[in-house]
């Protein structure tokens, strides 16, 4: 993959032109020793995997990028990085948009353009024998040129449909230049700013929500999120849940 990417010196790049997982080989090379800032990128992948082990649909055109990370932190913290992701891709996707395109972020890590989803986030990790975190994975993909016209949940859409059609390189060193701005704020101040930040454009903040959690399904006002990056949902008889993980959906009206 020889196109030219502008990588803050945080970043170390591993390209491929098809590779079966960008997540796969950052894990390889993880457990090689790579030091913080490993970026694996590929034009497409053949075993793409999205949340909930479903299949990501990778072709040619998109982005698709995993970024290895050895924060001091535990494992439970690291996974509050998903905001912090989603708050980087949306900035990037943003800036590359028309004004009038809606763009917005979903509970958890899900982000909009247009209501409809465009990228998709998969964090996974390893801890030492202390319990300490060894490394975290972030696999980001963002559909620029085609989308799954069939999905599980929400609808799927692209850049392109929307007039913009970078380069996935393009995107990439924007996406990166994005995460590292938000990556040293974390490491400064912690997740309350991200958390900030991420409610500013989160989708259904104040508004009744439908909860699907494994076991039972709730429903609530979306009154935003606890220290911890958990939904607090405030139901109708006054209690408060904290939901940490689960899926989403708003009511229709």
């Amino acid at each position: 993959m020889g196109d030219r990417l502008d990588l803050p010196p945080f970043f170390s790049l591993t390209a491929y032109n098809e590779v079966d997982s960008t997540s796969i080989q950052a894990k390889r090379l993880a457990e090689e020793g790579a030091p913080s800032g490993q970026l694996v990128i590929a034009k497409s992948q053949n075993s793409g995997v999205g949340r909930r082990g479903r299949a990501w649909t990778s072709p040619k055109g998109n982005m698709y990028a995993s970024l290895m990370i050895r924060p001091k932190c535990s494992s439970a913290e690291a996974a509050k990085l998903s905001f912090l992701v989603s708050v980087a891709l949306y900035h990037s996707i943003r800036s590359l948009l028309p004004e009038n395109v809606p763009v917005s972020l979903k509970w958890p890590n899900d982000v909009l353009v247009d209501g409809k989803k465009v990228a998709g986030i998969l964090l996974e990790s390893k801890s030492r024998p202390d319990g300490a975190l060894d490394w975290l994975v972030i696999g980001t993909g963002v559909n620029i040129n085609d989308y799954p016209k069939v999905t599980e949940g929400l609808p799927a859409t692209a850049l392109g449909l929307y007039g913009a059609e970078p380069e996935p390189t393009e995107l990439i060193s924007i996406y990166c230049t994005n995460f590292l701005h938000y990556y040293q704020i974390w490491v400064k101040n912690g997740f309350a700013p991200i958390r900030d930040e991420w409610l500013k454009y989160a989708v259904g903040v104040g508004n009744e929500v439908v909860a699907r959690l494994p076991n039972e399904e709730l429903h609530g006002i979306f009154s935003g999120l606890d220290k911890d990056g958990a939904l607090i949902l405030k139901q109708s008889n006054g209690a408060i849940k904290y939901i940490s993980a689960g899926e989403v959906f708003f009511p229709a009206k």
